[in-house]
């Protein structure tokens, strides 16, 4: 049976490992035509990438000041990307999260994972902050005057794609390399240096933890399929049972 199309009474969630970004991409466009459809409730993807640099529709040229031939040897890609927002890092470590949803405010949208990853950073003891009103460049979550994730999306026909990167116990050097979301001396922090060590649990207990926090932020319960029902490989997705 087909969910209604406006409203899904609960959120797919799933974790697929660690997925190069274009395979990604690949999947969130999928799946993005199947929530249009109704064929699929809203559904969120947990994952980890390889290193890449994505681009943003408002990313310039200087903003990769190193040239494409340094970050190549780094072991780094470049993807351009349709969503909002400027270059940024993704890498193991860093708890990435793509929510395939029905969205008709996508201010609202933004802002309810900012809630989210606020919520779950609190868990942790780390004292975290929405700066949406300091401006368009400010999205994410912040700690201080430190970013600890960013937030950027593309919504098409009502449906998102793209969505938030925590970062966790990923290197940060590399965000240093960039100008990293278009703001230029910007210092990137994550959960295991703002604790000193590891989150209680590791990775993986984060990653439960942000879903919980996620799906609370927006009302409504989980729900747990096979890895074949959401068009993912059975061998590179698992089930997310979140706390």
């Amino acid at each position: 049976m087909k969910q209604d199309r406006q409203i899904s009474p609960s959120i797919q969630l799933r974790r697929l490992g660690t997925v190069p970004y274009r395979e990604a991409l690949a999947i969130q466009a999928d799946l993005q035509v199947r929530r249009q459809t109704g064929e699929i409730p809203d559904t969120l993807l947990l994952l980890e990438h390889p290193p890449v640099y994505t681009r943003g529709r408002r990313s310039l040229d200087d903003e990769l000041p190193l040239g494409e031939d340094f970050y190549i040897a780094q072991g780094i890609e470049i993807v351009p990307t349709d969503r909002g927002g400027r270059v940024t890092y993704h890498g193991p470590g860093q708890l990435v999260g793509y929510p395939i949803m029905r969205v008709s405010d996508i201010g609202g949208h933004l802002r309810t994972m900012e809630a989210a990853i606020v919520a779950a950073l609190a868990e942790h003891g780390i004292d975290a902050r929405s700066r949406c009103a300091e401006g368009i460049d400010y999205t994410g979550v912040w700690v201080e005057e430190r970013k600890i994730a960013s937030i950027g999306v593309h919504v098409s026909r009502g449906v998102s794609t793209h969505g938030f990167a925590v970062n966790v116990t990923n290197k940060l050097e590399p965000f240093g390399w960039i100008v990293a979301c278009g703001l230029p001396g910007v210092t990137m922090t994550s959960v295991e240096r703002e604790l000193g060590r590891a989150p209680e649990g590791g990775f993986d207990a984060f990653a439960g933890l942000m879903a919980r926090c996620f799906r609370e932020a927006h009302g409504r319960p989980p729900l747990n399929v096979a890895p074949g029902d959401v068009g993912v490989a059975a061998s590179a997705g698992r089930t997310l049972v979140s706390t």
